[in-house]
C-alpha cells in the first residue's frame, strides 16, 4: 500500500481548491459571454504550455533517483497534450469542420494524462521531494489544468442551439 505525504496532498488539494473557486467565479463568466470556439481556443491555449512537463526528462532540473519510467510518462504524455491543445487552437481558430472532436480528443486525452500522472505519482513515487525544481508542477500546475478541463467539459457539452447554426 502506497504511502503518502499528507503536507504535499494537502498543498495540492488546496491548489484544487482555490482553481475551482477562482473559476467559479472569475473565469466561468467570463468564458460564457464569449462564443464557444473563443471560449475553447482560450482554454486550449493554457494547455499550450503542457510542453513544461517535458522538464522532467531535463538532467538536473529533477533528482537523479526519480524514476525514469514515471519521468518519461510525465513528460511524453504532456508533451503530447500540448501539442493536441495546439492543434485544438487552430482548428478552432480557422473553424474547421473537425474543430470540436479535435477538441474532445485533446481534452479526453489531457485530462486522462493528469490523472494518469498522479496515479503513478501516488504509487510509485515514494518522496515528492525527488521532483525537485519540478514539485511546483503538480503542486500548482496541473491543479489549474485540471479545473480548465473540466471547464472545456462544461462548454462541450453545453451546446446552445444558436451556437450550433454558426
Amino acid at each position: 500500500m502506497p504511502t503518502f505525504n499528507l503536507p504535499f496532498v494537502l498543498s495540492v488539494a488546496g491548489a484544487v481548491l482555490a482553481s475551482a473557486a477562482i473559476a467559479y467565479i472569475y473565469v466561468w463568466p467570463a468564458l460564457r459571454a464569449l462564443s464557444r470556439f473563443d471560449a475553447l481556443r482560450l482554454l486550449a491555449a493554457f494547455h499550450a504550455f503542457r510542453f513544461l512537463g517535458m522538464s522532467f526528462l531535463v538532467t538536473g532540473f529533477v533528482s537523479p533517483e526519480l524514476n525514469t519510467d514515471f519521468a518519461s510518462r510525465v513528460g511524453w504524455g504532456d508533451f503530447i497534450a500540448a501539442i493536441l491543445a495546439l492543434l485544438s487552437m487552430a482548428a478552432l481558430s480557422w473553424r474547421w469542420s473537425i474543430a470540436i472532436p479535435v477538441v474532445w480528443i485533446f481534452n479526453v486525452w489531457g485530462t486522462l494524462d493528469l490523472l494518469n500522472a498522479y496515479y503513478m505519482g501516488a504509487t510509485q513515487l515514494r518522496d515528492p521531494g525527488l521532483m525537485a525544481a519540478g514539485i511546483y508542477v503538480p503542486a500548482l500546475y496541473v491543479p489549474l489544468l485540471f479545473v480548465s478541463h473540466v471547464l472545456i467539459f462544461l462548454l462541450l457539452l453545453n451546446v446552445k442551439p444558436a451556437e450550433q447554426a454558426r
